[in-house]
């Protein structure tokens, strides 16, 4: 019974929530997504922690401090226009726009404010500089392949694919 149980070498399955402070629900995953334990997937390592030890069925929640999860905001990625600039599809609030930096990263704007006649754009993620909780639900784990610990994801899902 103890192979079941969340440890290093485990490909994990889980569906999962990202909640804001408020409560709000920021990110979910409704559909299980895997990870292999211990094995670097990019799962932020609070989160990594928190599963270890736990079994299918049971429902984990981490809390997590933005300097280890989403980043302090930042606010040289903060942007205020004339509304007047901006494009029509763009002055609505929660748009979104993408601009590439100097470095050649695509980096997304959402419109977060519109008031007094100027739109306020925020590049920041969204729970950037807040805490936030992580409710996860463990659907299955079992035993990693060889290939599976090099990648850090189950064979039948693969590595996140980058647009």
């Amino acid at each position: 019974m103890s192979d079941d149980i969340v440890s290093h070498g485990k490909v994990v399955y889980m569906t999962y929530s990202v909640l804001a402070e408020d409560g709000r629900i920021m990110g979910q995953q409704d559909m299980p997504t895997g990870y292999v334990h211990g094995a670097g997937s990019g799962l932020f390592s609070e989160i990594e922690a928190g599963l270890e030890g736990h079994r299918p069925g049971e429902r984990v929640e981490v809390r997590m401090t933005p300097e280890n999860a989403f980043g302090p905001s930042d606010p040289a990625l903060v942007i205020v226009q004339d509304l007047a600039d901006v494009p029509p599809p763009y002055r609505r609030l929660g748009a979104e726009a993408e601009f590439q930096n100097e470095q050649g990263e695509v980096v997304t704007f959402r419109v977060v404010k519109i008031a007094d006649g100027q739109v306020t754009l925020d590049g920041n993620h969204p729970l950037a500089g807040q805490n936030a909780t992580c409710v996860v639900d463990i659907v299955s784990v079992r035993d990693a392949t060889p290939e599976e610990m090099q990648t850090g994801f189950p064979a039948e899902q693969g590595p996140p694919k980058l647009h």
